[in-house]
């Protein structure tokens, strides 16, 4: 494996979108170890995206050493399926336009309530150098794959350059797997001039101020990992620049140190880029593991609810709430008993602040099956937010409520969102977190760090006790994140963090939390869009 080995060891309708008129809703679920698979199509279609999804996790494994997945897992990846492109972005959008959703082709968000990627069934016109839904979807979980396994931080760059590289990931006839095949969809990017400079992609801390220098950084991104990685050139050179740049060395240093001349790895860049041929890492079919599947049709009832548990799970704003939750209502209506159905309808209200009407869901959800955890969480939720708003302060309510969180923890104790919610009913209470519960939003953070709020919840904790080190290695990967405004206020924490001063530090976090907010915040356009 050569070069490649060594890299990987440093490493190591959706939409609600209406699904269109007249569309049956013959909704089948495909639940493997690591993904939970959502698509209204036939039962060999479902079975055969699940297990290649769960063969190209394996792989990614295989490639760096990493033992496979061997049962199903607390915290799985929701992968919906929609039919095109369009679908996704009508999604996206929410019903009007935001920025950014008319040029995505999927995305991908990491929450400790469940991690969950939206992607097309098919896209592009079937032209190499169109971006297929294969590749999206490989792309996404790259990212996943990524913050899941390793807690350094990487350059915008090396993110989106893993992520390409792993996203053009093929299955040969034969079923063998195979890494290192061109990114021709990032082609134009790639031979219309350099918008992005080699010097300013590996300096890793200057904002990309233009769409063409974006655009530029996941081909530039893509040709430079796959020639660290598989050339056989450089050996050794990428992981030093990584651990430069993990070190606190700054971007240009780093890449200074790790490459010598830029202009020299960039002519060499040019050279590879124009080679008739490049190298290929091929995964033999024998070395992959049968695939473990359960595949289900949804109930009525949830077949009906999945437009709104899209819409619910993509994330909504106030007025797109309002608007929901009337479509909810009028499904759970026709469903009362059904479990599913009830513990969705328990989400819709929550999020459009009915506190009382989503406890009673969330009973209902409870009466039909008694251990759903999701039922548990939203009731909990419901209470802890009625006993901050009313502002009780009784030490035995807020236990009471409290205690669903933790009935919820005790049917999987890899609940990331039962731990969570454990730790901020504490900061909804007005009280400082126990031991107890600090630990337990160490524990949610391990299971899922793709979670972004998480990850700031934790970083703002280790400030609060001094512990700068943790909070700026916490911190790293939102202060890198490619798809950052260019004015990230996770950098300028991190630059305090940088001073060592733990009062200028807890003051760029107060600076964060004063920031006016958004017009959406949960209903913004997604992080990781691709």
């Amino acid at each position: 494996m050569g070069n490649a080995g060594k890299v990987a060891r440093l490493l190591g309708g959706i939409a609600l979108l209406a699904i269109s008129p007249g569309a049956k809703a013959a909704w089948l679920e495909a639940r493997t170890n690591n993904f939970v698979v959502l698509a209204d199509v036939k039962d060999a279609e479902i079975r055969s995206l699940a297990s290649r999804l769960e063969r190209y996790d394996q792989g990614l494994r295989r490639m760096r050493g990493m033992p496979p997945v061997t049962g199903p897992r607390s915290n799985p990846v929701t992968v919906y399926v929609v039919p095109g492109i369009t679908d996704v972005q009508r999604l996206c959008n929410g019903g009007r336009k935001k920025p950014g959703c008319n040029n995505i082709a999927g995305w991908y968000m990491g929450r400790a309530e469940g991690s969950v990627a939206f992607t097309p069934r098919r896209s592009g016109q079937g032209s190499v150098l169109d971006l297929n839904a294969q590749t999206v979807l490989f792309h996404e979980y790259a990212h996943h794959f990524m913050l899941e396994n390793w807690a350094a931080a990487y350059p915008a760059w090396f993110i989106e350059g893993f992520a390409e590289f792993n996203g053009t990931a093929t299955f040969e006839k034969d079923g063998a797997l195979g890494f290192g095949q061109p990114a021709y969809h990032r082609f134009y990017g790639l031979v219309s001039g350099k918008p992005l400079p080699l010097a300013t992609m590996l300096a890793a801390d200057r904002p990309l101020r233009t769409a063409q220098q974006r655009e530029a950084l996941y081909g530039r991104g893509w040709l430079l990992t796959h020639y660290l990685t598989l050339s056989g050139a450089r050996k050794g050179q990428l992981d030093a620049y990584l651990t430069a740049i993990n070190q606190g060395m700054r971007g240009q240093k780093a890449a200074e140190t790790a490459f010598g001349d830029i202009a020299t790895l960039d002519h060499e860049l040019d050279t590879y880029l124009n080679r008739r041929s490049l190298s290929y890492i091929r995964i033999d079919p024998a070395a992959l593991t049968p695939v473990t599947m359960v595949v289900r049709p949804l109930s009525a009832g949830e077949g009906a609810m999945m437009p709104v548990r899209m819409r619910s799970d993509r994330g909504v704003d106030n007025e797109e709430a309002r608007l929901l939750l009337a479509e909810a209502r009028r499904v759970a209506a026709a469903f009362p008993a059904d479990a599913g159905v009830q513990a969705a309808l328990a989400e819709a209200e929550y999020d459009a602040g009915n506190d009382d009407l989503a406890e009673a869901a969330a009973d209902r959800a409870l009466a039909a099956d008694a251990r759903m955890r999701e039922a548990m969480v939203y009731k909990g939720r419901a209470q802890v937010r009625r006993l901050e708003r009313t502002g009780i302060r009784d030490p035995k309510a807020w236990i009471a409520a409290r205690r669903w969180y933790l009935k919820a923890n005790s049917l999987d104790h890899d609940d990331a969102a039962a731990l969570m919610l454990f730790y901020t009913s504490f900061l909804a209470e007005g009280r400082p977190p126990t031991a107890n519960a600090v630990a337990a939003l160490q524990q949610a953070f391990m299971l899922v760090p793709q979670d972004e709020s998480l990850r700031w919840m934790l970083v703002r904790r280790y400030a609060e006790e001094g512990r700068l080190k943790e909070a700026r290695e916490t911190l790293a990967p939102l202060a890198y994140d490619p798809h950052a405004a260019a004015d990230n206020p996770f950098a300028t924490v991190l630059a305090a963090i940088d001073t060592r001063d733990v009062a200028a530090v807890r003051a760029a976090i107060r600076a964060v939390e004063n920031q006016p907010p958004e017009s959406e915040t949960s209903g913004a356009p997604p992080a990781r869009p691709n």
